[in-house]
């Protein structure tokens, strides 16, 4: 038993490891680039729209998306590491 308490503590740590990445991630383009530097990103055009602007309105969304996808795959593959996998 003290094996698999070690294996899951090891998943665990993974797991937080992945979190702490993806919210980082999350922050930065949420409240970094659509609050604290829209400003300079303001400076910049993409399609007609300031990018700072469009961080903020759009940006942000999709980039959201991007890290729900990104964690799953993560999960998935840290799963089949550890052996939790579901199939």
């Amino acid at each position: 038993m003290p094996d698999n308490k070690q294996k899951m503590k090891a998943y665990w740590k993974k797991n937080l490891m992945t979190l702490l990445f993806l919210l980082l991630i999350w922050f930065t383009v949420s409240f970094g680039f659509g609050i604290l530097l829209v400003d300079q990103l303001n400076a910049i055009k993409i399609g007609g729209f300031k990018l700072g602007f469009w961080f903020a309105q759009q940006g942000s969304i999709y980039v959201f998306v991007i890290l729900i996808f990104v964690y799953v795959y993560r999960m998935n593959k840290l799963d089949k590491e550890f052996d939790v996998n579901e199939e």
